[in-house]
């Protein structure tokens, strides 16, 4: 089997999520957009390969909007991969950016959410088999609607958390989080965005070295449920899954 990550920034790293994918049997292959030295000027191109070759795709988290016009040189062309995976039956795993990616490619939107989440928080979910509570780690200034159809599995007061429909799910959330990846994030500049949110950069950091082993713990789980629960939907099921997984 073979999943590809579409890492939009060179600090969106895999993490337990592709470590997860790896013990599960995949293939796990990293397709980078946007490198290191165009964090400032993001309108790359990049050659998306064609969605029907793998068996599952997971987009990545990213510092930019997905209505940002500067970044729509490779944004358009992943909306459509996305778009032609879930209606092909590929499995779409988005998560934060990749997430609301997916939302955009089928039928909702973004916007900016009314205010910054930086941390770990606890999410309400109508599903804690596959989206347990948590806490989970966020940070992200905008959020989804979601795609029509879909169903919400959990959410915070301020926007949605996750979505599925068919074999696919967004998660506005970052299960792969670990202290190695924050540490970039926080070398790349997310300091700054947490400290406006009116979080402490090092009292999370601090706090990610804490929770790590129970973080990974329940990213194993959540990965688990997810591709079960996919596995258990044909490509072609959605009558019988009318909402999704």
């Amino acid at each position: 089997m073979r999943a590809l990550l579409i890492q939009h920034d060179h600090v969106a790293l895999p993490g337990p999520v592709g470590d997860r994918l790896a013990a599960r049997g995949y293939d796990v292959t990293e397709l980078p957009v946007v490198p290191a030295g165009r964090r400032a000027a993001p309108d790359v191109r990049c050659a998306f390969p064609d969605p029907l070759g793998w068996d599952l795709i997971v987009p990545m988290g990213a510092p930019w909007s997905v209505d940002d016009p500067g970044v729509a040189s490779w944004v358009v062309p992943e909306l459509d991969l996305l778009a032609r995976a879930h209606a092909a039956g590929v499995p779409v795993l988005g998560i934060c950016f990749g997430g609301q990616a997916l939302a955009a490619a089928l039928g909702g939107g973004v916007e900016r959410a009314p205010r910054t989440e930086a941390g770990w928080v606890a999410v309400e979910t109508a599903d804690p088999a596959l989206v347990p509570p948590g806490p989970w780690f966020q940070l992200h200034r905008d959020r989804w609607r979601p795609p029509p159809g879909a169903a919400e599995i959990a959410r915070t007061p301020v926007g949605s958390q996750a979505f599925v429909t068919g074999r696919s799910m967004g998660l506005q959330f970052h299960p792969e989080i670990t202290a190695a990846g924050f540490a970039l994030w926080l070398a790349d500049g997310a300091g700054a965005l947490m400290r406006a949110a009116g979080a402490d950069p090092d009292a999370v950091m601090a706090e990610v070295v804490r929770a790590e082993p129970d973080a990974v713990r329940r990213t194993r789980s959540l990965v688990d449920a997810f591709l079960d629960r996919a596995a258990s939907v044909g490509p072609h099921d959605g009558d019988r899954h009318p909402n999704g997984l």
